[in-house]
Parts: structure tokens; C-alpha cells; sequence
């Protein structure tokens, strides 16, 4: 799959999302998101213009959930590509199972709580989540790519 009027140089959202699990008991923190992208996903978000991707993803899941986490591993990333503009959005994908805290229950962005792992994908989720969980939890998947125009919504996940 290719963008089409792509030159080298684009723009591009730079975001984060982050699984953060407990091996002991198969579960996962998921958030259920008020906001934008509606329903169950992992904590995530932006990436801050002079941090990086695993000090922004940090920052994220604390501020989200209450939790610190450290041990962070890229498991894969996530990206949309606008077919016709060929700006790109872009979610590096990390998991961890070090984390340390209390987990807040509510905040702005909606619901945290702890999950199991076999059912997040029953749940309600946010739109592409499911096409996300499989990067998240299947090792011979590195990454997800979809193609978003009024047209097409292909997507791949490699």
C-alpha cells in the first residue's frame, strides 16, 4: 500500500499508546475514552514537541491513569496516511508490565480500569482498536497501515 502524492517530506502527528499489563493475572489497564476515538482503548497521546516517544508515553499514561511506568518495549506502530493531503498520523505502539501507583479510576479523558486480556476484544472499542490489539499482542505482527480518503479505508497489518 503506497500514499499517493507523497513526497519525502510530509506532516506528521506524532502519538503513543501503551499496554500495561500484569502478567500475574492476565489483565490490561483500558481506558473508555469520552472523547476523541470513543470507546475501549489503551492510555496514549500525544508526543510534546521537544520530548520523546518513551518520556511522552510515560507522561501519558500517568497523567491518564494514575500509574508510573518504566520498562517500556516498542512493540509496533501504528499509522494513517490521508490518502489525498499525505500527511500521516503516527501511534508507536509500547507495552509494559512495570508499572507502579494507584490507578485513578476517572479522568477527562473517561473510565479507567483493569481488564482481562481476553476480553478487551467483547468490549466496546474505539475505532481500530481491534486492528491495534493485534500488533499489541501477537509478536509476528510489527505494524498497522491504513490508507483514510472518503473512498477507501484499506488497511494492513504486517
Amino acid at each position: 500500500m503506497r500514499c499517493e502524492n507523497m513526497s519525502n517530506t510530509f506532516k506528521a502527528e506524532l502519538t503513543n499508546m501503551v499496554m500495561v499489563y500484569d502478567k500475574n493475572t492476565n489483565r490490561a489497564v483500558v481506558q473508555n475514552r469520552i472523547k476523541y476515538c470513543t470507546g475501549i482503548s489503551f492510555p496514549g497521546g500525544h508526543v510534546e514537541k521537544v520530548e520523546s516517544f518513551v518520556d511522552s508515553a510515560k507522561r501519558e499514561v500517568l497523567e491518564e491513569t494514575g500509574l508510573k511506568v518504566d520498562n517500556l518495549k516498542l512493540c509496533g506502530i501504528a499509522q494513517w496516511c490521508h490518502k489525498k493531503k499525505g500527511n500521516r498520523y503516527i501511534v508507536m505502539l509500547y507495552k509494559t508490565d512495570t508499572f507502579s501507583g494507584e490507578l485513578i479510576e476517572k479522568t477527562e479523558e473517561g473510565k479507567v480500569f483493569w481488564a482481562d486480556i481476553d476480553e478487551i476484544p467483547k468490549m466496546e472499542l474505539s475505532q481500530h482498536f481491534e486492528s491495534y490489539l493485534k500488533v499489541f499482542l501477537d509478536d509476528s505482527k510489527q505494524e498497522f497501515f491504513g490508507l483514510h480518503d472518503k473512498k477507501s479505508k484499506d488497511i494492513s497489518i504486517l
